[in-house]
């Protein structure tokens, strides 16, 4: 599969035959190997930038461990328009109070002890890092 199907999901209308003052010549292995070349400092380039975007962000992410009994806030952004937590104004917090976490249940997932309030949420949260559950020291 070529790149252009990858991007636009259809074949490339590539010009095989050039009309120039009716002089038609076939431009095929030249045209193609240097489309190829294109590609190749293309990979090269994301390739380069990717790895620098990974040392950067690498340098300021830290491993948060969680264990039975510490507090968590609670992030409930993605959630603004199924549930209004405490919304005032225009503004909807990001993070909730603080929870104790009760279980885990796996490696990356805990159950927090809501309040009858919160009864209609599932107990069970991923943990993906510091995003997703902020502890609080």
């Amino acid at each position: 599969m070529t790149l252009y199907k990858v991007l636009y999901r259809r074949r490339s209308r590539s010009l095989i035959c050039w009309d120039i003052e009716g002089l038609r010549q076939l431009e095929g292995p030249e045209l193609v190997q240097e489309i190829v070349e294109k590609i190749q400092i293309v990979k090269k380039c994301l390739k380069v930038a990717q790895d620098r975007q990974k040392i950067y962000v690498d340098k300021h992410r830290r491993e948060m461990k969680y264990e039975v009994g510490d507090k968590v806030f609670l992030k409930v952004s993605p959630w603004k328009g199924i549930l209004r937590f405490g919304k005032q104004g225009k503004l909807s917090p990001r993070y909730v109070e603080l929870y104790e976490i009760i279980e885990r249940i796996r490696p990356l997932a805990f159950r927090l002890a809501l309040p009858a309030g919160l009864s209609q949420i599932h107990g069970v949260f991923p943990c993906l890092g510091a995003t997703a559950i902020s502890i609080l020291s």
